[in-house]
Order: structure tokens, then C-alpha cells, then sequence
């Protein structure tokens, strides 16, 4: 049996009249990669919240990013994708500069691999069902009013 490491990561959910902020691979099909919202490692400099406003920047274009609150953590085995743990840290966030309702955008990767294009678009927040990987487990509580202490202080 493989052993899995456990990885730090963040998602994004940015949220702006009632619809969500979601991309697509460029260059893959939706059965590889599906939908998805912004998310990412978190390097061992950062804080989760200045992982999470990073990621945001790096895979939409813009950078007017705002942390609204920490909506929790959540686990995911992603395997066999990879035999790997995410400790995802959840975040509401508000993209505060104008968009068009699709566009196209491009993760640099820190020029370490080839840049992967990306089509991001807003959604409904009632269709955020088809988020991949375990992506929407913690859109309840944007509804849920305030979040629970042991949840704040994850």
C-alpha cells in the first residue's frame, strides 16, 4: 500500500451576487478536471488566508482580492489521483474590481512547468453541486451564519 502525505491547500470561494466564481482547464476535458474554484498549496511562507488571496490572483488575472472570513477545514483524499491527504483551510472572499461574466486567464506555476490555461466564469451559488473533488463541501456555510469557534481558530 502507498503511504499518503498530507498537504496543506486553500479554497476560494468567491462569491459576488449570488453566483460563484469557478474555471476550466483550457486544455483538458471536464471529465479529467471538472470545475473547479480557485484553489492551491499553501508554500511554507504564507499564512492560509495570504495562500488563499495568491491562489486567487494567480489563476483569474486580477488582483483585488479580500478575505471575508475562514468558513473552516475540511480532509480529501484525492487519491488515486495522488495518494495525498488535502488539509483544505476554506475561505469566503470578495473580488472587489469589475469582471466580464467569462474570460480567459492563465496559472504561471512560477514559471516552474507550462503554463495551464484556464476559462473562468461565474455561477449560480444553487449550481455549485458540480464542483469537483470535494470543492463545495463547505458552501453551507455561506449560509450557515457565523461559523463555530474550533472552526475560527483552524
Amino acid at each position: 500500500m502507498t503511504d499518503k502525505v498530507v498537504k496543506d491547500k486553500v479554497l476560494c470561494y468567491v462569491v459576488r451576487n449570488g453566483r460563484l466564481l469557478v474555471f476550466r482547464h483550457v486544455d483538458c476535458s471536464y471529465e479529467e478536471v471538472g470545475i473547479q474554484v480557485p484553489a492551491g498549496s499553501i508554500r511554507q511562507d504564507e499564512t492560509p488566508q495570504q495562500a488563499a488571496v495568491r491562489e486567487a490572483r494567480e489563476e483569474t488575472g486580477f488582483t483585488q482580492f479580500k478575505v471575508v472570513r475562514k468558513l473552516g477545514e475540511v480532509t480529501y483524499d484525492i487519491s488515486p489521483y495522488r495518494f495525498e491527504i488535502q488539509r483544505r483551510h476554506v475561505f469566503s472572499m470578495e473580488l472587489t474590481e469589475p469582471t466580464p461574466e467569462r474570460w480567459v486567464s492563465q496559472e504561471l506555476h512560477d514559471g516552474e512547468q507550462d503554463p495551464t490555461n484556464l476559462e473562468c466564469f461565474w455561477i449560480p451559488l444553487e449550481a455549485a453541486h458540480i464542483l469537483q473533488s470535494g470543492q463545495g463541501a463547505r458552501l453551507g456555510a455561506l449560509y450557515g451564519g457565523e461559523v463555530s469557534e474550533h472552526e475560527k481558530t483552524r
